[in-house]
Order: structure tokens, then C-alpha cells, then sequence
């Protein structure tokens, strides 16, 4: 593909943009809820195409936590069809009257939810973000530019595909949807400079990945960055409740951005509660990196290294801190966090008001696991990503972070003095 090519899809994605912006909601809901059932319909297609992305990942040596990102099933596929169904099934932003008031004058002045217009998003390994940023995009009137990794393309244009043969169907331009076809560096490059088709850029990825569209756009962006997540241990926390989270915020699905990263643990409790939690976290196949104090207490686990607390592992390894109270474990995870999600566990609710009020995160959870920080577990529907950027938009962005606001005014023939 050409960067003349590219522009054409980015044209015709904009056109597509526009015939968005008369569709009502019943129309909308109709069409979402109708990809919903392709998808299950060809879910034997879909993990066929996925599965030469898999074998090709293999292949290449691509580390286990991302095939696991790579990897469709029937649940999560069903998964991302039922993600469809909520978004469905979630009010609409498009139209809604924000706020309104009259003037001296009689002018009767009202901020209105619209459209950004056509979004690109720019992604790497996971395939269910196709889906997931198609509905929501859709649903809020916004045309969608997606450009996956080349691990997961026969995924992506597979599911691309049957996105689109749902709009064709129901007589709506089906570049509202476009997946790139192609993942060729170069051309991603070109992507980034197609300000004036492209309205605002969501890259989901790495370190490497930001720092590159960074440098290469004019188009603004809302940074989906790393997650270095944290939980804090408090001396009053309940040790059950304190384990259960701390496991299930690592075990669960450590390859996902709202798994913890780090853990801080009060020294008042530390002796006690920490060789409990390793010997759970142990069966688990976690591996342990701890402080001086953490090495003491729980013997044979490697020394945690500077570098150890602002790396996001996205596996089955956690860095475990002893810290004298809350004011040094605030100040450690906002030296160390990249303001994506932290948790105390707790029974003190001065402590836990403190812990809230003094971390900037995009989400603070209290005596619950990370893994919450996430578009449909607080009931946005199925997120198009977690903007650790505080401008427009911070934390799981759902269908009213992707839309802005128009006035509009009614009149009777006022003008102005």
C-alpha cells in the first residue's frame, strides 16, 4: 500500500464520519447489536484467522504474555460480542443537552455532546481492541481508523471485515469502520500526519510506541501509557481480604495494563503477613523481587532493583516494598507510578481517605483490586482504553470521553449592540 492509498481510506473513513452524524440511537443500538451476532455467528472464521497469527507469533519467539494478549477463543469472543451488547444497551451521549441557560437578552444558550469526528487508534497485540474501539467509536457517532500490530492482522481484518459487511447491510458506509491492512512502519508514519482526516490519535502499547507517535503526529493524542500499578498493604488491613486482593490483582491476568506492578507493605504488619502472602503467590508461579527489608523477612527472593519498581512486567513477577507508613508509601508509588491505578487495603478510614486524596491516579481504589480499573467492570461499557492523560479525557474512556461539546443558541431575532 501506497501513503496516497492510505489517504484514500482516511478520506472515505471521514465521509463515513459524516453520515454518522444523522443516525439515531435505535439505528445505532440495531447495528451494534447485530455485530454482536456475526461475530458469534463466525467465531470458527475468526479463530482461524487468529490462529496464523498465533502460530506466527510462536514462531518469532514473542514472549507468553503477549500471545496470551494475541490469543481469541470462544469466550473472548463471546466476550467482545457481549461488550458490544452493553455498549448498546448504554444511554447515548450524541445530543445530550450538558448544560443550558438564558441570557439578559433572551438568548437561550446550550452545550450540546457531539461527535470528535474520526478517531485513530493505534494498537499492538491485541485483537478484542478492534472490536472494542469499533462499537464504542460507533456508537458515539465517531468514524474509527484502526491500525493493529502486525502480530495480530489476519485477526484484525478478519474482524474488520465482518464489522463492515454489518454497516454495508445496514445501508451505512462501512469505512466508518477501517482497518488498515497493512502494518508497515513507513506507512504508520503517514497515518501520523494525516491531520485534517484524522481528529485525534489513541495509541495503545509501550513505551516505544508513545514515544514514537509523539514524536511523528500533529494530530493530539490521548496517551494509553504503562501501567506501574501499586497496592498498599496498610497495618490495619484484614490479611485475608489483603491476599485475596493482592492475588488476584497479580494472578489474574498479569499481561493486562491494571495488574499490580508493585506492592508496599507496612513494617508494623510486614513479619506476619508477608510470608503468608509469598507461599500463596508462590503456587501461583509468581516470582518475588523485594527490598532490603523484604529480603529478611521472606528468604530466597531476588533483590529488587531500582529499575524493577518502574517496570511494567505484564507477567507473573511483582516487587514487593516495607515501608515505615502510608506517607512513605504514597511517596514511593508517586515516584515510582505512572498514574494508572493504585489500591489500599485497609480498615482506618482516615488512612483511606488520605491514600485518595493524596494520589492523582486515574483511578484509587480502597480494600479492591486493580484489576477494577477497567471500562466495563465501572459500567462505561467496553473501554477504548485507560488515558493516563489528564487532558480531555483520564482513566477508562468510554462513551462520553469521546465526544466534546457545541453550543447552541436559539434566538428571536436578537443581534448584537
Amino acid at each position: 500500500m501506497q501513503t496516497s492509498s492510505l489517504k484514500k481510506l482516511a478520506q472515505k473513513c471521514k465521509l463515513g464520519a459524516a453520515a454518522l452524524l444523522t443516525l439515531d440511537t435505535e439505528s445505532k443500538n440495531g447495528t451494534l447489536r447485530a455485530m454482536a451476532a456475526e461475530l458469534r455467528a463466525l467465531s470458527r472464521a475468526i479463530i482461524k484467522a487468529n490462529r496464523q497469527d498465533i502460530k506466527a507469533a510462536q514462531r518469532s519467539g514473542l514472549q507468553r504474555h503477549l500471545i496470551d494478549r494475541l490469543l481469541l477463543n470462544d469466550q473472548r469472543i463471546d466476550d467482545m460480542a457481549r461488550g458490544l451488547e452493553e455498549v448498546a444497551n448504554l444511554p447515548d451521549p450524541v445530543g445530550e443537552t450538558v448544560s443550558q441557560w438564558v441570557r439578559p437578552n433572551g438568548l437561550k444558550v446550550e452545550r450540546v455532546r457531539i461527535p470528535l469526528g474520526v478517531i485513530g487508534v493505534i494498537y499492538e497485540s491485541r485483537p478484542n481492541v478492534t472490536v472494542d474501539a469499533a462499537g464504542l467509536c460507533f456508537k458515539s457517532g465517531n468514524a474509527v481508523f484502526l491500525r493493529g500490530g502486525s502480530e495480530a492482522i489476519h485477526s484484525n481484518k478478519m474482524l474488520g471485515r465482518i464489522l463492515q459487511e454489518v454497516l454495508k447491510k445496514k445501508g451505512i458506509p462501512p469505512e466508518a469502520i477501517t482497518v488498515v491492512p497493512v502494518t508497515d512502519r513507513a506507512l504508520l508514519k503517514a497515518m501520523l500526519k494525516l491531520d485534517g482526516l484524522i481528529d485525534l490519535i489513541i495509541p495503545r502499547g509501550g513505551e516505544g510506541l508513545m514515544k514514537f507517535v509523539a514524536e511523528h503526529t500533529r494530530i493530539p493524542v490521548v496517551r494509553h501509557d504503562k501501567g506501574i500499578c501499586s497496592i498498599f498493604v496498610d497495618e490495619s488491613a484484614d490479611f485475608d481480604m489483603a491476599v485475596s486482593i493482592v492475588e488476584n490483582a497479580k494472578v489474574s491476568r498479569p499481561g493486562v495494563c491494571n495488574a499490580a506492578e508493585n506492592l508496599f507493605v507496612h513494617e508494623k504488619i510486614a513479619s506476619s503477613f508477608l510470608p503468608r502472602l509469598v507461599e500463596r503467590l508462590k503456587k501461583d508461579g509468581v516470582e518475588i523481587r523485594g527490598d532490603r527489608k523484604t529480603a529478611s523477612i521472606v528468604k530466597g527472593i531476588k533483590r529488587a532493583t531500582a529499575k524493577d519498581w518502574t517496570t511494567e512486567y505484564l507477567d507473573l513477577i511483582l516487587s514487593i516494598g516495607v515501608v515505615n507508613d502510608i506517607d512513605e508509601a504514597i511517596g514511593l508509588i508517586r515516584h515510582y507510578g505512572s498514574n494508572h491505578t493504585e489500591a489500599i487495603v485497609t480498615k482506618d478510614r482516615a488512612n483511606a481517605g488520605k491514600f485518595v486524596k493524596s494520589l492523582d491516579s486515574s483511578c484509587v481504589m480502597v480494600n479492591a483490586s486493580t484489576r477494577f480499573n477497567d471500562g466495563g467492570q465501572l459500567g462505561l461499557g467496553a473501554e477504548i482504553g485507560i488515558s493516563t492523560t489528564k487532558v480531555h479525557a483520564f482513566g477508562p474512556m468510554g462513551l462520553a470521553e469521546l465526544t466534546t461539546t457545541k453550543f447552541v443558541v436559539h434566538g428571536e431575532g436578537q443581534i448584537r449592540s
